[in-house]
Formats: structure tokens, sequence, C-alpha cells
């Protein structure tokens, strides 16, 4: 039976990268495992009078090479093994697009859909009151994630600069522009993934004006990709959510499809498209593949079946390792996911430096920079994956790992 606890298979990518760099034992033994985790309950007062608790989390991965970083999920199947995966996750995200950030994660196990905007509000300030101590711009800079909003950012800066009584903007950041939000930072993560799926495209020969794509998982960074592929060049031809997909070899509008999921909350019923699978849409003739949903998507059961040429890994985790080997033996090109999507966390970095120097950039400013940091983070980890003979996942693991690696023993830590 495969493997699926999300940290161990962090840990096993991890394991594979410093046998290959030949990594010091002790530095290896420092970074299998996340040098703070944070727990809490939080006690919070519902619409109808009554008092719920919520378990909530904050890992410290690793801070090496500066504040801990990464987003705070609201979930119902939220899990510690989740969140210490994704907390090392970023902490080889922000060090292989070189930016001087370590990597952390927060959730809180609930499920916001069931909940009112006043009970919302109440959590997200519960969790600042629970955790503040250890947050703060130059300690561990949260933002959001899966099922979280500038809106609840701004309640979460409000609460923090509340308790330490004084202004703090770069503690936080996806923050509303008004609060000192960046610009650029709702389609980042996707702007991110198209700079590196356009240069994945030149090495492959991919003319991206003739290829197909299908998305799964049509929230944020899946619509967005959707739209920018499209403006590319690129035909959608299938799109999915939680309720199912939707498929058309005519192509869709990716804005439509958004107004329809709008209004009746799925992509579902789509007119013109056919009712397809999650699972169905993964096994699509497409020639891109862009899984934007949730962890363990591909795995050793249908990996098989996978018929793209390219994947682009906007969602954390979507492929399993034994899923890797066997897209390896097939030839197919995956971008991993923490290069991938590294163009949120990459325009959130953007976010901080602004808030700390009290000067903002323009749009225009903003994607220039992202283009430049994503696509020489692409070529940096294709060139490891061509000289050390290794997939592109082992590649980007070599060269962020050694990163966290020469901070940590600079620092004598190990």
């Amino acid at each position: 039976m495969e493997e699926l606890n999300p940290f161990k298979i962090a840990q096993a990518q991890l394991d594979e990268a410093a046998k290959i760099l030949k990594l010091e034992p002790a530095v290896h033994k420092l970074l299998r495992e996340p040098l703070r985790v944070h727990e809490a309950t939080l006690r919070v007062k519902l619409d109808n009078g009554s008092i719920k608790d919520f378990r909530a989390f904050r890992v410290q991965y690793n801070d090496a090479r500066g504040p801990y970083k990464g987003g705070i999920r609201y979930h119902p199947e939220e899990t510690i093994d989740t969140v210490k995966a994704l907390s090392a996750w970023m902490t080889w995200k922000t060090a292989v697009v070189g930016i001087p950030l370590g990597g952390g994660k927060g959730g809180v196990i609930c499920n916001p859909k069931e909940m009112s905007q006043g009970e919302l509000e109440r959590l997200s300030r519960a969790y600042v009151q629970a955790f503040y101590k250890v947050l703060g711009p130059d300690k561990d800079v949260p933002a959001p994630d899966v099922y979280t909003t500038p809106q609840i950012m701004a309640w979460m800066l409000d609460e923090y600069e509340k308790l330490v009584g004084h202004k703090a903007p770069a503690m936080i950041t996806g923050k509303p522009l008004e609060l000192g939000g960046s610009q650029g930072r709702g389609d980042a993560t996707s702007m991110g993934a198209v700079y590196t799926i356009r240069e994945a495209a030149k090495h492959l020969k991919m003319d991206l004006r003739k290829s197909t794509a299908a998305v799964q998982g049509y929230g944020n960074a899946g619509w967005f990709a959707a739209k920018l592929l499209q403006e590319m060049g690129v035909k959608i031809v299938a799109v999915s959510d939680s309720q199912g997909g939707i498929y058309s070899p005519n192509g869709l509008n990716p804005k439509a499809v958004l107004e329809h999921k709008e209004k009746t909350g799925s992509v579902k019923d789509f007119a013109g498209a056919t009712n397809i699978t999650n699972e169905a849409l993964l096994e699509l003739p497409v020639d891109i593949l862009c899984p934007a949903a949730l962890e363990n998507q591909i795995t050793g059961k249908n990996a098989d079946n996978i018929k793209a040429k390219l994947i682009a890994e906007l969602a954390n985790g979507p492929t399993t390792p034994e899923a890797d080997r066997v897209l390896q033996k097939k030839g197919i090109f995956v971008i991993p996911d923490f290069l991938c999507n590294a163009g949120g966390v990459t325009v959130s970095y953007f976010e901080w430096v602004q808030n700390i120097y009290g000067y903002y950039w323009t749009a225009d400013e903003v994607y220039e920079k992202l283009d430049k940091i994503m696509t020489r983070a692409f070529h940096e980890v294709l060139d490891m994956s061509l000289k050390q003979k290794v997939n592109m996942r082992v590649a980007a693991y070599l060269v962020a790992v050694k990163r966290v690696a020469d901070a940590v023993k600079l620092r004598g830590w190990a």
C-alpha cells in the first residue's frame, strides 16, 4: 500500500536529495524535522452563543535563511502532518527561488464554509492571540492559504497590532491593498507558474499556441492559470473543482466558466461541455496538465494513465513519490510544486519588502521582478537536472536543500 502521509513523503524527498548531496548526518537530521511546533486550542464564541474549541497549529520548520514564511489554512481535515509537510515544502520553496526567508505553516481544524463572517473573525483573532509572541516581521510572517483570504489577514494584522501596541504591516502578507498589500498578489501563484510553463515549453520545443491544457481545481490559482494560459494561446479543454469537472475538446472560455461557477457553486453542467470526474480529467489526452487542487492526486494507481507531456504542479504535493517514478519512466516533464507555485511566496516576499520600506511598486514592476526570479530559478533547477541526470523534483530539492544546509552550517547549528 502506498504511504500517503504528506510529512513522510516530504522526508523521503529530502532523504533522496541528502544522499546525492552527501549531506553530513547532523545537518540531514536537523533538516528532517521542524525546529518548532506550536499548538493551541482556540475557544470561539459562535453566533448562537455557544463556545466551540478549534485545534490550531503553527509549525516553524527552518529559519536559517531568514524569518519563517508560510500560509495559514482553515480546513476540516487539517492534520499536524499536513502542516509539517507544508512547512518543509515552504522552506525548500523560499530557498529554490533564492529569497531570504525560511519556511513555516499554520492551520486550524475547522469548516469555514459552515461559519459566519463574525465567527471567522473571532477565530482569526483567537489564532493571533494564541501565537502572536512567535510571529512578527523579523520572526515569522504568515499569509493566506486554503480557505483563508485577504480579509482574514486584515483581522489578524489588526489583532497583532493591538497586542504589540504599534503598526507592523510586514508581520503578515496577502493583505488587502488598503492595508499594505502588494499589487499582483492575487494572481501571483498562477503568474509564476505560467512563467515556468513558458520556459519548460521552450526546453521541450512545444508550441504553446498549438497546445491544450486541463486544470484540476478552479479556485484562485486554477482559474488564473487557465486565464493566463489562454492568453498565451493555449486551448483550455477541461477544468474541475471539488464537485467534479467539465470537458470540451473545442476549448472553454475560462471567464465564462468562472461566472458559471460563481452562479451555481460548481463548474459542472457548463453549457456546451461534458461533465467528467476529477479522476478522468487527470487522464485526458492534453499537452499540459495543471493539478491546482489538493495533495496526492497523481498516485501509483493512476500515474500510468497520464497522457500529458508537461505537468505543472500549482497545488502542493499533488504527485506521490511512486507516481513520480512512473512519470519519469514515461518521459513526462514535471515542474515540481515548490518551484512551479513559488510565485505566491515570491510576491509575498515583495509585499514584506514594500511594508518594511514603506514604498510600493506598480503591478508591472511586480510582474517584471517575479518573471526574473521565476525564470532564473527554473533554469537553475533545469541545469541541475541535466547535470545530475535526475528529474526536476529531485533537482529542485538539490538546489534548495544545499542552500538551506549551507546556511545551517554557516550558523554553526550542525
